[in-house]
């Protein structure tokens, strides 16, 4: 019940209101990226949804054209040459505000794993582990805040097992996962934390 219509039903309330909220500093954003470097505003990739389904996800774009645009963070050069703009918008999380929409329309959730990329197969695979591909992937996650992109692949595939375990649990487990992942968030965004 929690999973299917509850959460979906936050999920739509939740994003309808910060996209309300976001339209506005989302517009600036987008107008100082074209004015920042060359290339689109948005940054589109396919990703692995809910029963390793694929989908496009939309971020602001954060590097530079010339960057491969399907390899995963964690195998990026550390060296890779950022604008100022570029490096707040990773530091601060701003380029992940277009996933509302994706999580407005369902393809993502507000909490859930982290979407891996569609060629993060060792990824993919250590989520089978867990039950974790089973699950609706989120914009953060019991991942994401206990470690990030700090995580080794096995760590982050187990921590979004414990997660997607929780929310098929029943019985308002779901739910306070939800909660906890939710208000965990805001502090290592904050910070900086954990992020590649």
């Amino acid at each position: 019940m929690y999973q299917k219509v509850i959460k979906r039903a936050l999920d739509i309330f939740c994003s309808g209101i910060g996209i309300l909220i976001a339209i506005i500093p989302m517009l600036i954003v987008s107008v100082i990226i074209k004015l920042d470097s060359p290339g689109p505003v948005l940054f589109k990739q396919k990703r692995v949804g809910i029963h390793k389904t694929y989908f496009t996800i939309l971020k602001f774009r954060s590097m530079p054209v010339t960057v491969s645009h399907d390899t995963p963070t964690h195998l990026m050069d550390n060296n890779l040459a950022l604008t100022k703009w570029q490096g707040f918008l990773r530091k601060s999380s701003v380029d992940e505000l277009p996933q509302l929409f994706c999580i407005f329309f369902g393809k993502m959730s507000i909490v859930g794993p982290r979407p891996a990329l569609w060629n993060q197969f060792d990824l993919v695979a250590e989520r089978d582990k867990y039950g974790a591909n089973d699950v609706k992937p989120g914009l953060t996650g019991w991942a994401q805040i206990n470690g990030r992109d700090s995580l080794s692949i096995s760590e982050k595939a187990e921590l979004d097992g414990v997660y997607s375990k929780a929310l098929k649990s029943g019985g308002g487990k779901g739910f306070l996962m939800d909660i906890k992942c939710f208000f965990g968030t805001f502090l290592p965004v904050l910070k900086g934390k954990d992020i590649s």
